[in-house]
C-alpha cells in the first residue's frame, strides 16, 4: 500500500481547549483524541501526520502550540510536525513566531479566514502581510484558508509574500454540491500561478451530501486542482474529524483513490506522501 502522510490532522480534547466554532457543529462537538484517530485510520497505512490547529479560543493559542510540540515528541503516535494557530496582524506575532520557530516540529501557522466575521480584504492589510512575510523569514509556512469567493486575495497574498511557502487549504473551499464552478476554476488557477503555493486535496468531502455522494462528485474539483497546480504541488489531507460531516475518513480516502486510480504509482505516491514530505522538510526516519 502507498504510505499516507496526513497533512491536516485535527485533534481536540474539550477538557483542555475551548473551540468556539464547535457550537454550530453538533455532530463533532465531542473529544477527538489520538486513539480515535487510530481507529478512524486503521488499515490505511498512515505513517506520518501533521497536526493542524483547531481554532481554539485566542487566549489558548500558545497553550495549543505547546500541547502539540509535546505530542510530536512522543513515540507512540505518527505526528511529526504541526501547523499552529496565529494572528499575523497582531503586535505580538513576531515574538510568538520567533518563540515557536525554534521547535523542529513547528512547520507553519494558520488563521482560519473563511468565517463570516472576517473583514473584507483582511489578509491583504499591511500588518497581516508583514506577519506572513515574517513566517518566510523564519523558515515557516502559512496556510491560506479562505472562502472560495476570496481566492484572489489568496493569490495576491502569495504575490506579496514570495519568500513564504504557502498551502491553499481544502481545494480553495470548493463546494461539492455547487455544480457551477467557473469562477472558482478561474480564481484557483490564479493562486496556482504562484510557485510558492501548493494545494491541499482536502476539505471538500465535508460539503458533500452525506447521504448522496460519490467519487464522481469529487472528481472535477480534485482533477482541476491537479491540472492547475501540477501533480508535484498537491498534497493529501484528511481534515479529520471535520471530514466526517460528509463521510468517514476511510470513505474519503477510498473515493480519492478511485479518482486518481489511473495515475501512475509515482504520481499517486506524490499526492499521498512524497510532495508533503519534501514541502515540510521531514526526516526519512
Amino acid at each position: 500500500m502507498i504510505p499516507i502522510l496526513d497533512t491536516h490532522q485535527h485533534l481536540w480534547d474539550l477538557s483542555l481547549f475551548r473551540l468556539p466554532w464547535l457550537e454550530g457543529a453538533s455532530s463533532i462537538k465531542k473529544n477527538h483524541v489520538m486513539q480515535d484517530y487510530f481507529e478512524a485510520t486503521e488499515g490505511l497505512n498512515v505513517v506520518k501526520t501533521i497536526y493542524m490547529e483547531v481554532a481554539v479560543a485566542d487566549d489558548q493559542i500558545s497553550q495549543e502550540a505547546e500541547y502539540v510540540i509535546d505530542l510530536c515528541g512522543q513515540d507512540d503516535n505518527p505526528m511529526v510536525g504541526a501547523v499552529i494557530g496565529g494572528r499575523p496582524n497582531s503586535p505580538d506575532f513576531p515574538a510568538y513566531v520567533k518563540r515557536f520557530a525554534q521547535s523542529p516540529y513547528i512547520k507553519g501557522v494558520r488563521q482560519v479566514l473563511h468565517v463570516s466575521d472576517t473583514p473584507e480584504g483582511y489578509s491583504l492589510q499591511s500588518e497581516f502581510v508583514r506577519g506572513v512575510q515574517l513566517l518566510g523569514e523564519q523558515g515557516l509556512r502559512f496556510d491560506i484558508c479562505v472562502p472560495s469567493t476570496n481566492l484572489l486575495d489568496g493569490a495576491k497574498l502569495a504575490e506579496l509574500c514570495p519568500d513564504t511557502r504557502m498551502v491553499l487549504d481544502h481545494c480553495g473551499n470548493a463546494n461539492v454540491q455547487v455544480k457551477e464552478r467557473e469562477q472558482w476554476k478561474r480564481d484557483i488557477a490564479e493562486v496556482a500561478k504562484h510557485d510558492n503555493v501548493i494545494c491541499k486535496i482536502s476539505g471538500i468531502i465535508a460539503s458533500a451530501d452525506p447521504n448522496n455522494w460519490s467519487a464522481d462528485d469529487l472528481a472535477p474539483i480534485i482533477l482541476h486542482c491537479a491540472e492547475v497546480f501540477g501533480k508535484e504541488r498537491i498534497i493529501f489531507a484528511s481534515d479529520w474529524p471535520v471530514c466526517t460531516l460528509g463521510a468517514p475518513l476511510k470513505q474519503w480516502v477510498g473515493a480519492l483513490k478511485d479518482v486518481v486510480h489511473s495515475w501512475s504509482e509515482a504520481d499517486q505516491k506524490r499526492l499521498f506522501y512524497d510532495n508533503a514530505h519534501a514541502f515540510y522538510e521531514l526526516s526519512d526516519e
